[in-house]
């Protein structure tokens, strides 16, 4: 992955979690299927923390849309309300890189 690409990081940071559950599981006496659901909760518990920001924006950019859809803003508010929003975005989802 280009080190200029926004996501690099999170996938490091996935790819990490993932190698560390693996390391940790092949010391441990457990059983195969132990180890491998210990590997895919390592995984699952990387992607939630890594995407949790996008799922925040997305659930304030809703909210803001419903807003602006109900009719109760004149146009200056909404395209202000707009503006804010998009303002607080993650950096990687302004470059529109989601993946």
């Amino acid at each position: 992955m280009p080190k200029n690409n926004p996501n690099t990081e999170r996938y490091i940071a996935i790819a990490r979690a993932c190698l560390k559950a693996i390391n940790d599981t092949a010391a441990d006496s457990g059983s195969r299927e132990d180890k491998i659901q210990a590997v895919y909760q390592a995984i699952d518990k990387a992607f939630q923390a890594e995407f949790a920001d996008y799922r925040q924006s997305v659930a304030i950019m809703a909210t803001v849309l419903e807003r602006i859809s109900s009719g109760e803003l004149d146009a200056d508010q909404a395209a202000k309300l707009a503006r804010q929003t998009i303002e607080q975005k993650p950096d990687s989802a302004k470059n529109n890189q989601m993946h």
